[in-house]
């Protein structure tokens, strides 16, 4: 692999360099190498992201995985950390950012990618969260409160309307 040619792409994807850009390069390497990934298809590489961060456009050029194919998927709890899963072997490891990041300073990004293995970064754990199901097609209605067409598993029926969740008002006893 060119890690050069590849950091590269990154960066052009992104639009510009950054220790978050960082993050998500060297975990795409990681799992790489844990997970033994080469080729593979457009969703059989799976990425459950703790952070919406720059990390994940390095992950979406490093690996492939997108929101569009459903490959790419936030669980947001504000932690540098990274599931991926590979479908056609079931294998997966969630990566967390041990803090070394920080380390960096004044430090040149490029000059880091050479002298620095990801799993200075990076602790290993077994993921925690179930491989997502392949992304699949819904139904659409249109929303009797809006207009605007809306996908079967997000409507609500109230008062036997079909509503989207931005018309649906929210039974919640305690909101005063």
């Amino acid at each position: 692999m060119d890690i050069k040619g590849c950091w590269e792409r990154c960066r052009e994807f992104h639009g510009h360099t950054c220790k978050g850009l960082l993050i998500g390069f060297m975990a795409s390497l990681y799992a790489i190498r844990l997970l033994g990934l080469k080729d593979h298809d457009d969703e059989d590489v799976v990425c459950i992201s703790e952070c919406d961060s720059c990390s994940v456009d390095a992950i979406q050029v490093m690996l492939g995985c997108t929101v569009g194919r459903g490959s790419l998927l936030f669980h947001m709890t504000g932690k540098s950390a990274f599931s991926f899963y590979q479908r056609s072997t079931g294998r997966s490891v969630r990566l967390v950012l041990s803090g070394k990041v920080a380390d960096i300073g004044d430090m040149d990004i490029e000059e880091y990618l050479t002298i620095n293995d990801p799993e200075s970064l990076f602790a290993v754990k077994e993921t925690a969260i179930p491989l997502p199901e392949r992304a699949r097609f819904f139904d659409s209605y249109v929303c009797e409160g809006c207009g605007e067409v809306t996908g079967a598993n997000w409507i609500h029926i109230q008062d036997g309307h079909k509503l989207c969740p931005d018309c649906y008002v929210r039974y919640d006893r305690f909101n005063v």
